[in-house]
């Protein structure tokens, strides 16, 4: 599939006149409306104006608005790519391994650890450049969600559609999410990176000596902790509606705690460092400038090296829009009308 871009996307900003121009034809169709019954009831006054049409003007509207939105894409100017070239790229191989199981739910942190875990990988995709990402998700087990790639694009809007039933089986298992992100990795890459995001309980196996296996195949692991260490009970929800909290067998309320020295030893083992998330990104733009003072990796990638510009097709209909534009009257006209080019 040929490549698509839009040479000036910040013009995109000038669409949100369309509602503004429809707003003014609206409060001008009102003021007429209202100046005209001062000299009797609309009703009367249809009959002494024959030649009115009240259809018109919303078609004339109609018209104009199609013509803005097109000369606001050819002022955007959408670009095709043309011919495909393969080119070097130096960055550094970085996979995200994010915690999906329920405790992540707990609101200790604001909205919740989950969702405040999403909007900091997002700001950190913001700032990856050449750089390399893939998403890894866990909970009682762990999935790839996003292989390594350099679509940031594509990586933020699979993030936004995880949550805790991204995965059925319940628990935490870090030492999958090691395993899952060692096996998506590259086997022949010099400085490869895994950043865990997690509250740190870990109640399935044992995390540490795995990460020292991924440390022994040239893996740095980094953790980042979410969450207080007094914890917070976990809510349920039934049809998107909060119904209590997570009890335990004997019905009391069930309270995670984020797991700080469990996360240390993981990022000791790993050769890595620990982060006590804090900040609207947990620390992670920080990590990140740690993480860029590895050697980069070398990689071959395929990009469109020959746009064509395709603004002339905009410009061609905001033209014929503009001509049908010039032959339709706000008034009927008796000629016209008689030809009925327009039966309104």
């Amino acid at each position: 599939m040929e490549g698509i871009r839009f040479e000036h996307p910040e013009l995109f900003h000038l669409l949100v006149l369309l509602p503004v121009f429809l707003l003014l034809f609206l409060v001008s169709r009102w003021l007429r409306k209202r100046s005209l019954r001062r000299f009797g009831r609309m009703e009367s006054l249809v009959g002494l104006m024959p030649w009115v049409s009240g259809r018109r003007p919303w078609v004339k509207i109609f018209l104009f608005l199609c013509a803005w939105t097109f000369l606001v894409l050819a002022a955007v100017n959408p670009q095709q790519g043309s011919r495909l070239e393969e080119a070097k790229r130096e960055g550094v191989d970085i996979i995200i391994a994010l915690d999906v199981s329920r405790s992540m739910l707990a609101e200790d942190v604001q909205p919740n650890r989950l969702e405040r875990a999403k909007r900091s990988v997002s700001r950190l995709m913001d700032r990856l450049e050449q750089d390399r990402v893939g998403l890894v998700i866990f909970a009682g087990s762990a999935v790839t969600q996003v292989p390594l790639t350099t679509d940031r694009t594509a990586a933020r809007i699979i993030l936004q559609t995880i949550s805790t039933n991204s995965i059925q089986q319940q628990g935490t298992s870090i030492k999958s999410a090691i395993e899952r992100a060692m096996a998506s990795l590259p086997d022949d890459g010099k400085n490869r990176a895994l950043i865990i995001i997690s509250d740190g309980e870990n109640h399935l196996d044992d995390p540490v000596s795995t990460a020292r296996q991924a440390k022994q195949h040239g893996i740095t692991i980094h953790t980042v902790g979410v969450g207080t260490p007094g914890g917070a009970p976990i809510p349920i929800y039934r049809n998107n509606r909060p119904a209590g909290f997570l009890t335990d067998k004997q019905g009391q309320t069930v309270v995670t705690r984020y797991d700080e020295a469990m996360l240390r030893q993981i990022a000791e083992a790993g050769g890595g460092t620990f982060t006590a998330g804090s900040g609207a990104d947990l620390g992670l733009i920080t990590l990140l400038e740690e993480i860029r003072k590895m050697e980069a990796e070398t990689y071959d990638q395929l990009v469109f090296s020959d746009y064509e510009s395709r603004f002339q097709y905009f410009v061609a209909l905001v033209l014929l829009l503009l001509v049908l534009d010039i032959f339709i009257f706000e008034r009927k006209n008796k000629w016209l009308d008689k030809i009925r080019l327009f039966p309104i």
